[in-house]
């Protein structure tokens, strides 16, 4: 049974007021809150997150006038007030308190009883991601996750957030200011609208229904490049204007790879070109032409796409010919005089009697070995 505090009583209780677990005046009071829920929102940091949302029902009764809402640090702990709104819902900032609950107040201040308490519960938090693997593409990245942290409780499986930053190559370090690129519930995400030749470094979470955020996953990080399709090359005798490629020239020597800069056709006879076709008894061939370019196969198997072809080898090119092989990838190492290697990628799509189709990609980021792909299985829902 609840006691109603007189004018008296209140006068001589206003000094301990704020202790008090909750107030009620004179008059009926209204039904207490009912469907109260919390959301936490997620700060890339799992131990601390950014803030709650609680929310309940609205109530009907015209004589409502506020919600109280309450909360304590522990479980020991009386109930503090924390705010009044006349909205069912409540926005706390900062690190949450371990329980909360919600009363209605009558206009002439009547104050119902508490509603069901909510325990923020870190144990349903989902565990992280445990591999990530990335596609590097023309200015994107396509990220790939392993889905665990959803199926391990799909019914509490909210959404994955994407986080990225810098990525400092020659130190093999990623940067501390991080950025959310987006969330997702697919273990996978495109990131777009990226720089070519700049790398990023990527972590993923997976945040449960009330906002519990795992920790992330394995570091990721990669490097976009430009690349393109279907690209044809003669043999001189075929065309002898169209029989020869370089990845890429540096035509006004600022350092920067331009989109005019990249994969240029031209005469097969320049000796500025990387590679030309050449015919040896009916056998089509890429045949490296600068003295700094050197070129080898990957693998012994066709590789179905250009973002296929895995990291550029640390050795094993060679000044000499190759053939053409429809379906097979190779990589170019090309070393400009300046101590970094630049890599460029192949795959050929078709052959012809005089010439060669073929997809390609370039690294613009000197030293950077990022051509990379690897593929886990996806799971589509």
């Amino acid at each position: 049974m609840r006691q109603v505090l007189g004018i008296a009583a209140i006068g001589m209780l206003a000094g301990v007021a704020a202790c008090t677990d909750y107030v009620t005046q004179s008059g009926a009071p209204p039904a207490p809150p009912t469907g109260l829920t919390y959301e936490l929102e997620p700060s890339g940091d799992p131990t601390a997150p950014s803030g709650i949302i609680l929310r309940w029902n609205a109530e009907n009764d015209p004589n409502l006038s506020a919600y109280n809402v309450y909360s304590r640090a522990d479980s020991t702990a009386p109930y503090d007030l924390r705010a009044s709104t006349t909205s069912p819902s409540f926005h706390d900032d900062g690190k949450p308190d371990l329980q909360y609950r919600v009363t209605a107040e009558a206009q002439d201040q009547a104050e119902s009883d508490p509603s069901a308490s909510i325990t923020v519960d870190e144990r349903l938090r989902l565990p992280a991601p445990t591999a990530l693997t990335s596609i590097s593409l023309n200015a994107a990245i396509h990220l790939d996750w392993t889905d665990n942290a959803y199926l391990a409780d799909p019914a509490g499986f909210w959404h994955y957030r994407i986080y990225s930053t810098s990525y400092d190559l020659d130190h093999n370090a990623c940067g501390t200011s991080w950025s959310l690129e987006g969330t997702t519930v697919a273990p996978t995400f495109l990131v777009g609208a990226m720089a070519n030749g700049q790398p990023r470094c990527f972590g993923i979470s997976a945040v449960t229904i009330e906002g519990f955020e795992s920790l992330w996953s394995p570091l990721r990080n990669d490097t976009p490049r430009p690349d393109a399709k279907s690209q044809i090359v003669f043999t001189q005798a075929g065309d002898a204007l169209h029989s020869g490629f370089r990845f890429f020239l540096d035509a006004n020597n600022d350092g920067q790879a331009s989109p005019l800069e990249l994969g240029i056709i031209t005469t097969g006879s320049s000796p500025q070109i990387d590679f030309t076709i050449t015919n040896v008894g009916g056998v089509l061939q890429l045949a490296p032409v600068r003295s700094n370019t050197q070129v080898q196969m990957i693998g012994t198997t066709p590789v179905t796409d250009i973002t296929d072809i895995d990291i550029a080898p640390v050795s094993g090119y060679s000044h000499a010919a190759v053939p053409a092989q429809p379906g097979f990838g190779y990589v170019f190492q090309m070393d400009e005089g300046d101590g970094f290697y630049r890599y460029g990628a192949l795959r050929v799509v078709a052959l012809g009697t005089n010439y060669v189709v073929f997809d390609w990609s370039y690294q613009t980021d000197p030293g950077n070995p990022e051509l990379l792909r690897q593929y886990p299985v996806h799971r589509v829902r």
